[in-house]
């Protein structure tokens, strides 16, 4: 059966708004909820924010020109992570008799390098230590999160943690700004890039969860991602180039698992049809050779990206719309 849950992110600016989408993830994605994020709370509840948060060993703080790594945590570090745990505190009690599937989301190893400085400025992507020091913090921080969530939720049997990878394609493209703005990062090494994804990856399933990896940017490497032994791709639908779907369909001929983003994050001015966004995802395994019987809860259906940007009625809309599409397929 075909399954359908969120990226991650919800709209709102209050603690009370992350509480009513906790409870319509839960009531409308019965199948793969998710925990939701609410970044327009402040920095310290958006991705970076939320990403640091998770990270283990690292002490990081706030400055005028975004989240720097320093030798203890700063007041924001600690605040950001007081959320979470208290976001965690709402989703475990709404889901406290919740069994079956659940996803998390944790900003991905390049994400934060490209948006994160290193103490005495620039960011950790420019530096090659101080980017696998990153990413290893990352990968810890993960298994004890993940731990976390385990002890909270006991009715879980299926923890899947997907890795959100906005930047990637950047990192690897050389597309990434420097502190100056004038200049660019120069491109990581393809083995590089695999082996910090990798690293996070495997901490995840050690940890005994699943990995995913999500962008819904154009031009990500997902036949790099793919090599990583990531379980699920994630990814918009419209940012697919020819190359990309052999990917998926190989990911989802060998057991794996494809998340295709097809309900638009924001309202679209003439509407969507479930019956059109049903056929466009037919029309797409039929491009593959491949049928929704076929692929089964293998396929998973999502917005085309984060809901932070939506209102709140069409945030539901499309939670709503993702699900219909899923038992239309």
């Amino acid at each position: 059966m075909t399954r359908a849950t969120g990226v991650g992110s919800m709209p709102g600016t209050t603690d009370a708004d992350h509480v009513e989408a906790t409870r319509l993830v839960l009531g409308e994605l019965p199948d793969l909820p998710h925990v939701p994020e609410v970044p327009g709370r402040g920095v310290t509840a958006a991705m970076t924010g939320r990403g640091l948060a998770v990270v283990a060993g690292l002490g990081a703080d706030l400055q005028p020109a975004g989240w720097r790594l320093t030798d203890a945590s700063g007041v924001d570090h600690r605040r950001a992570r007081s959320l979470l745990a208290q976001d965690l505190d709402t989703v475990e009690e709404l889901a406290q008799d919740y069994e079956g599937a659940f996803k998390t989301q944790v900003t991905g190893p390049w994400t934060l390098a490209a948006t994160v400085e290193k103490p005495r400025g620039d960011k950790v992507l420019a530096d090659h230590g101080a980017r696998r020091e990153l990413a290893q913090a990352l990968a810890e921080g993960v298994r004890i999160h993940l731990a976390d969530l385990r002890r909270r939720l006991g009715g879980v049997d299926r923890w899947i943690v997907q890795l959100d990878e906005p930047a990637l394609a950047a990192v690897v493209a050389a597309q990434v700004p420097t502190a100056s703005g004038f200049g660019r990062h120069r491109s990581v090494d393809l083995p590089e890039a695999s082996a910090h994804l990798e690293w996070v990856v495997s901490a995840v399933v050690d940890a005994g969860g699943e990995a995913w990896v999500h962008s819904c940017a154009p031009q990500t490497p997902w036949s790099l991602v793919a090599g990583t032994g990531v379980h699920g791709l994630s990814a918009d639908l419209d940012m697919l180039g020819p190359a990309d779907l052999d990917t998926f369909a190989e990911a989802l001929e060998s057991g794996r698992t494809a998340a295709l983003g097809v309900v638009p994050s924001s309202a679209p001015a003439g509407g969507q049809s479930e019956v059109g966004t049903t056929e466009r995802v037919q029309r797409w395994l039929d491009m593959l050779g491949l049928d929704p019987d076929g692929v089964g809860d293998r396929l998973v259906i999502t917005p085309t990206c984060g809901l932070a940007g939506a209102t709140a009625e069409w945030a539901g809309r499309a939670v709503r719309l993702s699900a219909t599409v899923a038992r239309n397929l």
